[in-house]
């Protein structure tokens, strides 16, 4: 994690993949934390399919700062198709890093972004989710890869307030706790840093 009394992670993904469901639960479990968070997206015209930009301030102090994110510490990509029309590394600090959703490794990665020299990090969130869900749900493999890289949160103590959250929101259906755990656990293991 950078030493940084405040870390800021932009997200980019499309309308239906859960970029802003995975913004929002990474607030609501640093706020558990203790910490001072902000997790809002970008509002523009929403429809399935559709790009989105969703951000993350978390703090140790009370931020008075109200804005996007234009300089992240991190950026999350949820769909890697966004990099051949976002600029997702825009603004991207020198000393931050880059997680994207995708099969390949973060050497063949580096090739389609240039001029990012930083760390690029990859993960196969698809493959991932449809192996333990049934389903292709990106966000809750990187949800796991943004908090394994960044530090910004202790693995084990954010795995629990998960499954504690979840364990409300999902009582009539414990198959899906059990499947979102076991994403979260094997993505914080397979997320590859380069």
């Amino acid at each position: 994690m950078l030493n940084r009394d405040m870390v800021e992670f932009r997200w980019h993904g499309r309308g239906g993949q859960g970029a802003k469901m995975a913004c929002m639960l990474l607030a609501d479990v640093a706020g558990l934390e203790g910490k001072f968070v902000q997790g809002f997206p970008e509002y523009g015209p929403e429809r399935m399919g559709a790009p989105i930009t969703a951000y993350n301030r978390i703090s140790e102090k009370r931020s008075t700062v109200h804005s996007n994110i234009y300089y992240p510490d991190y950026v999350v990509v949820v769909d890697e198709s966004l990099l051949d029309s976002v600029d997702v590394t825009g603004g991207l600090k020198e000393d931050g890093a880059i997680i994207i959703n995708t099969p390949v490794s973060p050497l063949v990665m580096r090739e389609r972004l240039p001029g990012w020299a930083g760390t690029v990090c990859t993960i196969d969130a698809r493959r991932i989710s449809e192996e333990l869900l049934g389903r292709n749900f990106p966000n809750t493999p990187m949800l796991a890869a943004a908090v394994k890289v960044s530090g910004v949160l202790q693995a084990e103590r954010f795995i629990a307030h998960i499954e504690e959250s979840f364990k409300h929101k999902f009582a009539d259906k414990p198959q899906v706790i059990a499947g979102n755990i076991a994403t979260l656990k094997r993505s914080m293991e397979e997320v590859q840093i380069g």
